[in-house]
């Protein structure tokens, strides 16, 4: 399966706020090929992609499961947990949670990250 390539941009919040003010003032435009997901700093990254839940991404990406019932017997992990793990994941656009009927299917949107530092 191809590798889907995300970038993830690291930016204090101070900085972020200004960048988002300067490009809503049209006075900075970002180049096409920036991060869209950007992170205070490389502990709240880490935090998102813990090891646990790059296997859990790992998971979903191989066994493309049907359901967050199938999910949780395939990771053993409970549906709570993983409903608020990739409702985390979703909200940085790594997942998406695709309602089909009465479920909820989790596809991966990235399998291959790219991390640019501003300081």
């Amino acid at each position: 399966m191809a590798q889907k390539m995300m970038k993830i941009g690291i930016m204090s919040k101070e900085d972020y706020r200004r960048r988002t003010i300067a490009i809503a003032k049209g006075e900075y435009i970002p180049p096409n090929d920036s991060p869209k997901v950007w992170f205070e700093s490389m502990e709240s990254l880490g935090q998102v992609l813990s090891g646990q839940n790059q296997k859990l991404l790992r998971l979903i990406n191989d066994s493309h499961p049907a359901s967050l019932t199938e999910l949780e017997t395939l990771s053993g992990r409970k549906k709570s947990n993983l409903s608020r793990t990739l409702k985390t994941l979703s909200n940085y656009g790594i997942v998406d949670l695709v309602r089909e009927k009465n479920t909820v299917r989790p596809v991966v949107n990235a399998t291959d990250f790219r991390v640019e530092l501003s300081i």
